[in-house]
Formats: C-alpha cells, structure tokens, sequence
C-alpha cells in the first residue's frame, strides 16, 4: 500500500478514511492524489478518450465519497483495488450505454455464456473480461452440486445435453432443465453480488 509522510509518520489509506469519515476533507484530497493516476490510466487505457476517462475518473471518486459519508465502505487495508473496481464497473457501464456491449437483461433465463461471448468481440482490453469470468466461475462454485455439474460440462467442457445426459446418467430433459435452473439461479446471484454484467 502506499502511504504519505504527514506530520513526521506514515498515514496509511485506512487512516486518511478514517479521518475523512470524522470530517477531514483534505484526508480524502490526499487520498485522491495518491492514487489518482494509476485510477485514470486503467480507466484511460479501456476507453482510449481522454476526456471520456475524466469523466469516469470523476464519477468514480464521486461513488467512492457518496459510500465513505454512507459509512459503507467495508474493504479494510484494500482500498485502492476498490476504486479500481468501481472504475471498472463504471467502464462497463459505459460500454452498454453506449451499446457497444450487447447484453439481454429482459430474460431471466438468458444464456450467460453467450452474452460473455460478445463481450469477448466487442472489447480489445482482456483485463475487463478476465475479472467478468473470474467473478461467474467463483459465484458457480455457490450453485446446489448437480447445477453446477451440468453448467461446467457444457460451457467449460463443450459437451453437448446428450453426452451430458450420457455421463450423468440421466434423461436430456433432466439435463436442460438443470442447465435451466443453473442460470436462474447464478443470475440471481450475480444481481445480489452486483456484478456489472447485469446491473
């Protein structure tokens, strides 16, 4: 972690918070300066605009005030990898709005898989995509064993339903319709978890 030298001693992140919560604003000034070009330049390297990255910069480090005054900011000793996931998110809320992402968010029952596809065409910048996948395979770990059994046979194995069905030993309805609630029940999770992907 970085840290500033103030009055002789070291003021780490978690202190600069804690002293802006208790209504020292120039705590969070410093906090920005610390932080603010590795902030901008992985938002600037995603959206290849300047001013578009100042834009993000900017409502970026207005969420991160908006949670700090909420008293919900919860990520002890981690705080730069926080904005860095705010940044993120708000990247990829920039590229839906602007439609260069395509996602179906009117079926609940929507394949996942193959909208992570079209991310995979739209965006240059695999960094984005990497932690999107990294976040869905952890929540399918969270899924009841025979969902998430049929889920990784068919999108991490490419098994078709009926080789499925075959080494599951069950009838390829039985296999579609846990592949079914599989999805269900990860985009709920990814709605509780607040994964950008859906919001």
């Amino acid at each position: 972690m970085e840290a500033i030298i103030m009055n002789d001693r070291v003021t780490s992140d978690q202190e600069l918070i804690r002293q802006f919560i208790a209504g020292d604003h120039y705590s969070l000034e410093i906090l920005v300066k610390r932080h603010e070009r590795k902030v901008f330049s992985y938002i600037l390297l995603i959206v290849k605009d300047k001013h578009l990255a100042e834009d993000i910069f900017q409502d970026a480090f207005i969420k991160v005030i908006n949670t700090l005054r909420a008293g919900s900011y919860n990520e002890e000793g981690k705080f730069l990898p926080w904005v860095m996931r705010i940044a993120h998110n708000l990247v990829i809320d920039y590229f839906r709005k602007s439609k260069r992402m395509q996602v179906v968010d009117n079926n609940p029952e929507y394949d996942l898989f193959e909208t992570l596809k079209v991310f995979d065409e739209t965006i240059e910048d695999k960094i984005v995509i990497e932690q999107i996948h990294q976040d869905v395979r952890n929540l399918i770990e969270y899924l009841p064993e025979e969902q998430k059994q049929v889920l990784k046979m068919r999108h991490y194995q490419d098994l078709s339903f009926k080789e499925i069905a075959d080494k599951t030993e069950v009838s390829i309805n039985t296999a579609l319709g846990r592949m079914r609630y599989a999805l269900i029940n990860l985009r709920k999770m990814i709605q509780e978890k607040e994964i950008i992907l859906t919001r």
